[in-house]
């Protein structure tokens, strides 16, 4: 059992929380209602298992940076409380999770599925060339609500019935983008010492704060076009709570950013922005429905 907690603390499985409820999103937009149990659990298995596959390859990547970094030297592969053995197999284990769930789902997912692990496992190396990565690692999590509308049709159509959920789609790469150059904010020293490439490390701290207003602006704005596209009548009461969450995580790291102000800007504001869309947007199929 501590072993099992260990590795699930090592893929970070609570960062699941991330990707997940925008995937049920587009599904829920597809299907215009409640999506069938054996859809909603392969759609769980499927993203589960990508993110997993995900966070083992930036793991595994990044094990000698991470060793170098005080903030990072005791996580599980640099401090050997897991070996690389263990790594790969997990990460192998996710893939075939996320393959065949793919398959499980229909045709277009699995032909598709290839493309999300393609970029997940790129992201980790490109932070050594560009401060692109930022957005990189959004387009990872950009993939999600198109992949829960393709689960529930089975097509693929970005400029035709699938505008809405890829608008959804660029609006999360920006949002994504926003929040990890607030992260990488713990880093700036670190990355220029040793030749890594974020906003923060290039532009400095303050240029990295605006472009991240800017990103979560763009995303706010995307978001509220969706909807407004969708005709929605019951979501957009949601809009204020997401707006006022994007607030709300910028103000407290506007004059500083340790670790527990990170913590909360990063993962619980965040983790509560997506679930306040999904909510939004399974209360207007649900308000369609009845």
């Amino acid at each position: 059992m501590q072993r099992i907690k260990m590795y699930l603390d090592f893929i970070k499985i609570e960062h699941t929380l991330f990707a997940l409820p925008f995937a049920y999103a587009g599904a829920f937009l597809a299907a215009k209602g409640i999506i069938e149990l054996k859809l909603a659990i392969l759609i769980f298995t499927a993203f589960t298992g990508l993110r997993t596959a995900a966070m083992t390859f930036n793991r595994i990547i990044d094990r000698e940076i991470d060793a170098k970094n005080p903030r990072t030297a005791s996580r599980h592969l640099p401090a050997g409380l897991i070996s690389l053995g263990e790594a790969y197999t997990i990460a192998f284990i996710a893939l075939a999770v996320y393959f065949i769930s793919a398959a499980l789902i229909n045709r277009t997912a699995l032909m598709l599925s290839p493309i999300p692990a393609i970029t997940a496992y790129l992201y980790p190396y490109l932070k050594r060339f560009t401060c692109l990565c930022h957005y990189v690692l959004g387009l990872n999590l950009a993939f999600a609500p198109l992949g829960g509308w393709i689960a529930v049709t089975d097509s693929i159509d970005v400029f035709g019935s699938e505008f809405i959920p890829t608008l959804i789609g660029v609006a999360v790469m920006f949002w994504v983008a926003g929040f990890d150059m607030i992260y990488g904010l713990q880093d700036v020293d670190f990355d220029r010492k040793n030749g890594l490439h974020s906003v923060g490390a290039h532009f400095g701290i303050k240029a990295a704060l605006w472009l991240s207003r800017l990103n979560h602006i763009a995303f706010f704005t995307m978001i509220s076009l969706a909807l407004l596209l969708y005709d929605a009548k019951v979501a957009v009461f949601f809009l204020p709570l997401i707006a006022a969450l994007l607030f709300y995580e910028h103000f407290i790291v506007r004059s500083g950013y340790d670790e527990a102000k990170i913590q909360i800007a990063f993962f619980y504001t965040n983790a509560l922005v997506s679930a306040t869309l999904l909510l939004a947007i399974f209360a207007e199929v649900i308000a369609r429905v009845l």
